[in-house]
């Protein structure tokens, strides 16, 4: 993956005690209240911090507005930071491609944790990293950063999908139900509705939200296997291979979302906050969001559950200069910077007291992500075996029905070779 590169140098001359952040080289773990931070004479130490992190952290300036603030309130480290493009997305692709080289701290997506875990690639933390997760961050979201009761990352916001919608092309009534939005009476040139299963992801709403899994409940029982190819599974995929056929929805890969809504011909899609500001920016008043809707495949009312899980903030195991990580990944978690992220990015905090200021409760973007998290949601599954298959084979199942290589002569078949896939030994 070609990574943009930002390099600069923020020296700090005054000399202090360490106010937080090391850990045991080499160990793979990371506490941000050990001793170890500075040199034995208590001056500077030269420290270099490489950090991957998405777009829109840098060209909002949040990464390198954080950064400068870090680098000053620790002056016993005279710290030189690059910067590189990295998304949450493909962060665990691009550490387990070779972790030495890696960065020393990373922002990526829950899902990835385990596999990242299982490769000695990220560190487990302690100290006040550890005290922030505990003490901080909402019960809904703390779990999504921990394996038992190992902390291993830091959430800093929240990470699902929720409905957007057109007002002028649909009420706020159409956008309960799939079947009320199908159902919309639309100009020749509108598209109701955009299907896009983002490689699965929003997929899993579907098979999810009529109650069944893959692997239990939880995602971790292989001995549970996946029940998609039952009676519901079949109902909900025939009802997949009707709106993915209907000439009023739009297909992802056809065409694009921002150029259907520029003129104000798409009723509904979902999306997350990340793209907010690109809609709000289109549309205006224009634009609607609301909880994703129920939908009726075999003749009772489901609310369709979107996977929910967060964005994480890691740690390199094989950071060579670990209490500078550690300390500088706590520094991003903290309710100051979930704060500022939200400000400029509209990623809505985890942090307990963030995320329950004025400003975010009155926000209705805020308040949308807390409804779809409690009522519309489910924890995206993280277990390796599920990461290893999943995305591979739940992935092909909407490009099969768009093809017709899936359909409702072979639908059994298709669902039965699905299953197979995924609980092979």
């Amino acid at each position: 993956m070609k990574k943009k590169v930002l390099a600069c140098t923020l020296a700090a001359m005054l000399s202090v005690s360490m106010l937080a952040g090391c850990g045991n080289e080499g160990s793979g773990q990371g506490s941000s209240d050990s001793a170890g931070g500075g040199n034995a004479s208590g001056g500077t130490t030269d420290v270099a911090l490489k950090v991957w992190c998405p777009q829109n952290q840098v060209d909002t300036g949040i990464m390198e507005e954080q950064q400068k603030a870090f680098a000053e309130a620790h002056p016993e480290w005279n710290i030189t930071w690059t910067t590189e493009i990295v998304g949450e997305d493909n962060a665990k692709t691009e550490v387990l491609k070779d972790v030495d080289a890696a960065a020393d701290v990373f922002l990526f997506a829950s899902d990835q944790l385990i596999e990242l875990v299982d490769a000695g690639a990220i560190a487990q933390l302690g100290g006040d990293a550890e005290k922030l997760v505990k003490e901080t961050i909402a019960d809904s979201v703390r779990a999504t950063a921990m394996i038992g009761d190992a902390t291993y990352a830091i959430p800093f916001t929240h990470n699902t999908f929720f409905m957007f919608y057109d007002k002028t092309i649909m009420s706020e009534d159409d956008v309960t139900s799939l079947e009320k939005i199908m159902a919309k009476e639309t100009g020749d040139n509108v598209y109701n509705y955009y299907f896009e299963s983002s490689g699965g992801w929003k997929l899993g709403a579907y098979y999810y939200g009529a109650g069944l899994t893959v692997f239990g409940p939880e995602g971790n029982d292989l001995a549970a296997g996946v029940n998609w190819n039952n009676e519901t599974g079949i109902a909900v995929t025939n009802y997949l291979i009707d709106l993915i056929n209907n000439p009023k929805c739009a297909y992802d890969g056809e065409i694009s979302v921002t150029e259907l809504i520029e003129d104000h011909r798409l009723g509904v899609w979902f999306d997350g906050s990340w793209n907010y500001d690109t809609y709000k920016n289109i549309l205006g008043d224009d634009m609607g969001i609301g909880v994703i809707p129920t939908f009726n495949p075999d003749g009772n009312d489901y609310q369709l559950l979107g996977f929910y899980g967060s964005k994480c903030i890691g740690v390199n195991a094989h950071s060579k200069n670990m209490a500078a990580a550690v300390a500088f990944a706590t520094f991003l978690g903290n309710e100051e910077n979930q704060t500022l992220r939200y400000q400029k990015s509209a990623q809505v905090p985890t942090n307990i007291n963030a995320g329950s200021s004025d400003a975010v409760m009155a926000d209705p973007l805020a308040a949308v992500i807390v409804k779809e998290s409690n009522e519309a949601s489910v924890m995206q599954p993280s277990h390796s075996v599920f990461s290893t298959r999943y995305w591979t084979y739940a992935g092909a199942i909407p490009t099969e029905i768009r093809s017709g290589a899936i359909n409702k002569d072979n639908v059994q078949e298709k669902m039965d070779t699905f299953v197979s896939a995924m609980t092979a030994e």
